[in-house]
């Protein structure tokens, strides 16, 4: 599937600088940051879940222990 991407110029120039550093193309640059924030998304839901369950879960051990 292919996409035209827009950038403003400040966008592009950030662009640019993350392909140089990196030794990449800009659309190998745009590709995986866009990846490494969606794998960052799903991490921090995940992290977000596990403490939900552990709070859930162990709770009333953690009150009863800071009395």
């Amino acid at each position: 599937m292919s996409m035209t991407l827009r950038l403003s110029d400040e966008q592009d120039r950030a662009l640019t600088a993350l392909a140089e550093a990196e030794g990449i193309s800009k659309r190998e640059a745009a590709v995986r940051a866009i990846t490494e924030r969606a794998a960052r998304i799903s991490q921090d839901a995940e992290v977000r879940r596990l403490a939900r369950k552990a709070i859930e879960d162990y709770g009333p051990l953690l009150d009863r222990l800071a009395q």
